[in-house]
């Protein structure tokens, strides 16, 4: 008996078959370095252009005070204030570009600011230990504060002949007058904040069971941070203040000697120099401790 073979089924024909789409190119994988483009559309930051309008108003700002000061000694205004004598900008920017291809100007400036690292970073240290002790003991407070209020409305000034007496060098007598100024705004700045700590949060975290040092470390030091960061910027001005009249009594070298020295020579355009370098070197240390304060900030942010 023989099989009946079955025929073979007809293939489709190629040109009736739907069109095969191609595999998919490989999705390109994103290393640790390669960061994935930004969509389109995105703009930048509302804080980013808030800080980009600060900078242009205060370059604005800056350049109306430095065209008034061009017009004044220019027409040398004698009205209140005699600007006969006070040099034009043109005069003070030239005289400034000579001195910085000069060592010594570069060794001035050296100078006055390792006397501020040693001075600013000794008070810093005693200054926030001293205002966190006060603020959390009523006998150490009663005891240092009497120190702090006759001492602290001295000026630095008056500070000079006693710093030149006690201490054996030039040297130290100026970074011992720069501590002292910088000294009492941090300690009092951290003693406030201290004492505004709320009540409620500490007696939160001791019905938990929370020590002392608990306590102080999560709840007291956190609640004190932004007035001690407000306090060691305070401070940076004042120890300028303070290191410049030590400077310029007894220091040999400094951005202070270097501006009473040219005030002893009657050179008005280096006088302006040095107090536009005071300024500028100022405003720099400023900008750098709350740069520095700023991450240990940012709490408050999450808060808000």
């Amino acid at each position: 008996m023989k099989t009946a073979v079955q025929p073979p089924e007809p293939q489709a024909d190629m040109a009736d078959a739907p069109p095969v789409a191609p595999p998919a190119p490989p999705t390109p994988s994103i290393n640790a370095e390669q960061k994935p483009a930004p969509e389109p559309g995105l703009t930048l930051p509302r804080l980013s252009r808030q800080q980009m309008g600060d900078v242009a108003m205060a370059l604005i700002s800056l350049t109306i005070g430095v065209l008034i000061w061009h017009l004044v000694t220019e027409i040398n205004l004698d009205f209140y204030i005699n600007f006969s004598n006070v040099p034009s900008p043109v005069k003070v920017f030239t005289a400034f570009f000579d001195h910085i291809q000069t060592e010594i100007f570069w060794t001035h400036i050296g100078v006055s600011m390792r006397r501020i690292l040693i001075s600013y970073s000794l008070a810093t240290v005693l200054g926030i230990s001293i205002g966190l002790m006060m603020g959390r003991s009523r006998l150490a407070r009663a005891f240092i504060m009497p120190y702090i209020e006759v001492i602290r409305p001295i000026p630095a000034v008056a500070w000079i002949p006693l710093a030149i007496l006690m201490w054996p060098t030039e040297e130290s007598s100026i970074i011992y007058i720069t501590f002292l100024g910088a000294l009492f705004p941090i300690v009092l700045n951290t003693l406030h904040g201290v004492e505004q700590t709320p009540e409620v949060l500490v007696r939160a975290v001791q019905s938990l069971g929370a020590s002392r040092w608990a306590v102080f470390r999560h709840v007291v030091i956190p609640a004190a941070l932004p007035s001690i960061a407000a306090g060691l910027a305070i401070g940076m001005g004042v120890s300028w203040f303070s290191l410049l009249a030590g400077e310029i009594i007894s220091g040999q070298y400094g951005i202070g000697y270097f501006t009473w020295d040219a005030y002893s020579l009657i050179n008005y355009q280096d006088i302006v120099v040095g107090m536009l370098v005071i300024g500028g070197l100022g405003t720099a240390s400023t900008a750098a401790i709350k740069l520095l304060t700023k991450p240990m900030l940012k709490w408050q942010k999450r808060a808000r």
